[in-house]
Formats: structure tokens, C-alpha cells, sequence
């Protein structure tokens, strides 16, 4: 069933049109968009399942075609996309725009165009002979860390579901790539002590600490960056820590009492992640903390946990990533610094790959695009791998 022409199926781009009009931003749930295809694959055959967050707003789904015994391979995508606010569309973000061989929309490359292309395949397996099932997996709140997809691992885990690999298609351009950066984030809250501008000293300046703090964070990046823990398979072959946001101060006539600041430590998988955030907290008792105190009062610096997801760390050997070299022809397999669900499967026990449609520069722009020879690239990549894996699996003793 290999697809040999440059365009995607006419069931594709229906699909991902129809996924692209879901509203799907991290903030909104995404009930609309698993509930829809809870039902279109349910009526194709599919076995489904779907685990919800605290509050029952948001959802993941696994689905599952064949009823071979055991496990096949999962296809995994995220539904939640970026906000829009702000930028300059030239087309309704929202309503799926083709022009000169490229289809307009948010999530059509970050990746609602893997999950069209997924939902699209799929039934042309439902009757097949499998000897090997095929499950798919749609996530929640991806961009706001990974943090939904934890609970759909958990419940695979609890009823004994074990996928003997995973593709995640994040954007690659069709290319695999079997590595990629863990993530942690955090939120510095200094609360100092208010007081006039004329006494600066009978105040604690929770904007002079923070950028101390802030400093030292730059200091800790620069011994990163100049360390011997580099691994030159990556675009940027360190790890790195980096601040982001920061608000602080209610009026000019003010020493402020609060700040606050977001920083995110992006690191090579096998170096520990825990040291720097270690650092920091020693930096805080042992320098700042002395220092922080005024008419009889004492000031506080706390890190809050924003996010965290382990990176991932595949070989040439791992066999969701021997399989898709053979399949596209490729020569290797890349390391990349983005994040993406990759490392929490294979923690999971899961080996995994990440391949998928789309240029990882068009994510999160305005006039996000994906072009239509990589949906048609995926198709094809998608019926062949699911084949190799149900012959590879017959040929198993």
C-alpha cells in the first residue's frame, strides 16, 4: 500500500481540515476534538480508551486495530496546540488554507497533520491480517511540558498494555531521529520587604535579589556551555539554562517586595538535571539569604516546578529506529534539542522514534504550514512500517 505520489489522500487533508477546526490551545480542553475521534474510529472497528485530567476537561485516548495477541507499535501525536494571540495570520488559524502546495492552519506541522495522516491510514488495516495489532495514542497538554500523556502510560501500565515501540510524529521533516534533550522548568518567586525609595534600606528589593539570581543562572549556563559534557550529534551540543519571563515592582516611588522569574534548564540526556537547581539552592542559603533581611524582617526565595520530561536517549540498534531507517533509506538517525513525549515512552519501557511530516522551524509561527509531499511522504511511511512490522512479527519464531 505504499503511496508513490506527491499529494496526500483526499481522506487526509478532509481530516485535517476537520482537525484544525478544533480549537485544541493548551489553555481549552480538547474534549471536542478525542470525542470526535473517539466516535470516527469506534465506528471503523477501533478499540478505545480514553483517560481524563483532574478536572474531566481534558482527555487522552489509545486506540487499537487487529486482533492479533500481544502488542504492535503505537503512533503518538499531542491535540493541544499553541496560542495565536498576537500574531499576524494571514489566514484564519482556525479554518485549514490551502495555497501552492502548502495547507495553512495552527497544528497543521505541530501536529495535527501526523494525526490526520494516522486516522487517514488506519482503517485500511482494520480488515487486514495483522499479526501484529496497531495503536494510536493523542495526548493532552504536550506544550505545556508533557504533562498530559503521564496518565495515559499509567493506565497502559495498570491494565497491562505494553506497545513494543513508538513513533512519535513530531515534526522531522520525515527524517528519524532517535535523541533529543530532557527538560525542567521552574518559577522563581523572591519575596522581599516593601518600603519607600527615599529608605531603600528599610526594604528588602525583591528585583535586586532576583537579578543577582539571575545572574548566577548565567554564570551556571556559561560553565555548561564550556564543560567537557558535549555531544557535538546535537545543533546546540550542550545543555543549556536559560531565563524567560520576569515581572516585578508596582510603582517607581516603590522598593518592590515581589518578583518573579521563569528559567528552563534544557539537558543532555545522562546529565543530571538535579545539580543545577542544587547549585542554585545552595546559592540561596549560603549568599543571598544572609543578605536578605530588614527592620527585623527576613525575605524568601522559592523555586517552583513548572514542568519536567525526560530526554531521550535512542541508538541505531533500538528497533522502532533500525526499522524506520529502512524504511526511508536514511543513513542515520539525528539528535534535536526540542522536547517531545519520546523520552517518557521510552521510560515506559518503550522504545521509541521520533519521525513525522513538517519542518520543526514552521511550529508555533503565524501562517503555521505543512507542505503536502510530506503528508503524502507519511502516508507512505506509515503504511510500510505498520506491513514491515506484521511480516517482521510472522517471521518471529
Amino acid at each position: 500500500m505504499q503511496q508513490t505520489s506527491q499529494h496526500p489522500t483526499e481522506q487526509t487533508l478532509k481530516l485535517l481540515r476537520q482537525l484544525i477546526a478544533f480549537n485544541t490551545v493548551s489553555r481549552d480542553s480538547n474534549l471536542g476534538l478525542i470525542e470526535w475521534t473517539r466516535d470516527y474510529l469506534q465506528q471503523l472497528g477501533a478499540q478505545v480508551r480514553l483517560t481524563y485530567d483532574a478536572t474531566r476537561n481534558k482527555a487522552n485516548l489509545f486506540a487499537t486495530y487487529g486482533e492479533a495477541p500481544g502488542f504492535g507499535t503505537v503512533f503518538s501525536g499531542h491535540t493541544d496546540v499553541v496560542p495565536v494571540d498576537g500574531q499576524a495570520w494571514q489566514t484564519d488559524p482556525f479554518v485549514a488554507t490551502l495555497r501552492e502546495g502548502r495547507l495553512y492552519g495552527r497544528g497543521t506541522c505541530d501536529m495535527k497533520g501526523f494525526i490526520a495522516v494516522c486516522l487517514s491510514r488506519l482503517p485500511h488495516f482494520a480488515n487486514a491480517d495483522l499479526k501484529r495489532p496497531v495503536h494510536l495514542a493523542l495526548s493532552y497538554d504536550e506544550e505545556l511540558g508533557c504533562l498530559g500523556v503521564g496518565g495515559l502510560l499509567d493506565d497502559l501500565k495498570a491494565h497491562g498494555i505494553a506497545p513494543v515501540a513508538c513513533i512519535v510524529g513530531e515534526p522531522t521533516s520525515m527524517q528519524p531521529v532517535m535523541a533529543h534533550k530532557g527538560k525542567r522548568a521552574y518559577r522563581c518567586c523572591v519575596q522581599g520587604l516593601s518600603a519607600h525609595s527615599s529608605s531603600p534600606s528599610r526594604g528588602i528589593n525583591a528585583v535586586d535579589f532576583a537579578a543577582e539570581l539571575i545572574v548566577k543562572i548565567r554564570e551556571i549556563a556559561a560553565g555548561l556551555r564550556t564543560g567537557n559534557a558535549w555531544d557535538t550529534a546535537y545543533d546546540v551540543p550542550y545543555s543549556t539554562l536559560t531565563t524567560t519571563t520576569i515581572k516585578g515592582g508596582i510603582a517607581v516611588n516603590t522598593v518592590p517586595e515581589h518578583c518573579e522569574f521563569v528559567f528552563e534548564h534544557r539537558f543532555l540526556p545522562g546529565d543530571p538535571p538535579q545539580r543545577v537547581i542544587e547549585e542554585l539552592n545552595g546559592y540561596v542559603k549560603r549568599v543571598l539569604l544572609p543578605q536578605m533581611q530588614a527592620e527585623g524582617a527576613r525575605g524568601q526565595i522559592r523555586f517552583e516546578p513548572l514542568a519536567s520530561y525526560p530526554g531521550l536517549n535512542g541508538t541505531l540498534d533500538d528497533e522502532p529506529v533500525a526499522r524506520a531507517m529502512r524504511i526511508l533509506g536514511a543513513e542515520g538517525a539525528r539528535k534535536v534539542g526540542f522536547g517531545t513525549e519520546a523520552g517518557l515512552f521510552a521510560a515506559a519501557g518503550i522504545p521509541a522514534v521520533i519521525c513525522g511530516p513538517g519542518d520543526i522551524a514552521q511550529a508555533h509561527k503565524p501562517d503555521e504550514f505543512i507542505t503536502l509531499d510530506q503528508l503524502a511522504r507519511c502516508e507512505s511511511f506509515f503504511d510500510r512500517y505498520v506491513t514491515a512490522s506484521s511480516v517482521e512479527a510472522t517471521a518471529c519464531p
